[in-house]
């Protein structure tokens, strides 16, 4: 089992990448320059990054007015938070 205080140390260091590689995606996105794939910020979500994801999409107003982006996004988040229960519980399920 992770221990709770290095899930959440994993969670905010990811969650920070996630936050600047959003903010360079919106950066290019505005340049025209070369742009971060969905799937790309997709796995960092999943990965654990999601609130760093979040809240880059609240603050840049970024991808969020893709529903099919947003859809994905939603079911990592719900993915990652049964996976999260899981690995502090692995009773949970019985």
């Amino acid at each position: 089992m992770i221990s709770l205080q290095a899930g959440l140390i994993y969670c905010l260091i990811l969650s920070f990448v996630t936050f600047i590689i959003y903010w360079k995606d919106k950066r290019a996105s505005i340049n025209g320059n070369w742009r971060t794939s969905e799937k790309t910020l997709h796995i960092l979500a999943f990965l654990g990054g999601w609130p760093g994801a979040l809240l880059a999409q609240r603050i840049f107003r970024h991808k969020t007015s893709k529903f099919r982006f947003q859809f994905v996004f939603w079911l990592l988040v719900v993915l990652n938070c049964i996976g999260t229960v899981l690995i502090q519980n692995p009773n949970f399920y019985m």
